[in-house]
């Protein structure tokens, strides 16, 4: 299958006045010498900036980042369900029979290295339905401070190792719990990759408290919503299961309570002119 087709890239606002900002500063620093403590601390300022964006998992001072799905989606009632740091053969399968039964899909960010162990599974989740995406080859915990090699190495080995076993190249990218820096935007622009992050997350890893996870994820529930929740490294519940197990009935329940249906991220992202490709991917 072919790669996504490259994605024109421009500098965020924000990158392009970093960008001024050093170049004035290194004009101050010749013109002005004297002055140097005030150009240093602009650029120490700007990189302290930088830094804390790239903490911030939705947003978007470093570029494109999907937080919700676009206007289009939410008028169809669609939401998007998404599992990150799969597959994990204790925990997949429940969800998807758990999906099955309710009739929703959704958007697996996996780690291509667990892919590669757990390769019928991974097609498995592709056969019923759901759409596999990239959230990197091994999952560094240090990602977000890689350079753009690193950041390269990690995102077209695991594009390479999911689109050989799925059969479908990704195209959406999820950081590592969502953290990045100025790298990342043009090294997925190039790569027809889509920064996605969530409009909500329940905390499924630290807390083994269902009705907690429940809670996160379901106030305030609107159409257009993107929710993260982790079908591998979920933390356990009460009953020694992932709580993503406890948690996931009640939330689809409240899916067809309000009226909202799950679609993966492509689906949801597709314009209304290709009804016919949105329904196949929905």
């Amino acid at each position: 299958m072919l790669q996504p087709a490259y994605l024109p890239w421009r500098p965020s606002p924000f990158l392009q006045l970093s960008a001024a900002m050093h170049v004035g500063a290194g004009v101050g620093a010749v013109l002005a010498p004297q002055l140097w403590p005030v150009w240093l601390g602009a650029v120490a300022a700007d990189h302290a900036t930088a830094a804390v964006a790239g903490l911030l998992p939705r947003s978007r001072l470093l570029g494109p980042n999907l937080t919700r799905l676009p206007p289009a989606a939410a008028t169809r009632g669609e939401i998007a369900l998404t599992f990150d740091d799969g597959p994990d053969p204790d925990v997949t399968p429940r969800v998807l029979d758990l999906l099955d039964a309710a009739g929703q899909r959704a958007s697996f960010f996996c780690i291509a290295e667990r892919v590669r162990r757990h390769m019928g599974l991974a097609r498995e989740i592709v056969r019923r339905g759901h759409l596999i995406e990239n959230h990197t080859h091994t999952h560094p915990h240090l990602f977000a401070t890689y350079g753009p090699r690193g950041m390269a190495h990690q995102i077209d080995d695991a594009q390479h190792a999911l689109r050989e076993i799925t059969g479908r190249a990704p195209r959406f990218f999820r950081a590592v719990a969502g953290l990045r820096n100025p790298f990342l935007d043009p090294l997925l622009a190039r790569r027809g990759l889509r920064l996605a992050s969530w409009t909500r997350r329940p905390y499924d890893t630290r807390t083994g408290d269902a009705s907690a996870v429940l809670g996160r994820l379901t106030k305030g529930l609107a159409a257009g919503d993107i929710l993260l929740m982790h079908d591998g490294h979920a933390a356990r519940g009460h009953s020694g299961k992932a709580v993503v197990l406890e948690a996931l009935p009640p939330l689809l329940e409240a899916l067809g309570q309000h009226g909202l249906h799950s679609v993966t991220l492509q689906a949801g992202c597709m314009p209304l002119e290709a009804p016919a490709a949105r329904e196949a991917l929905a």
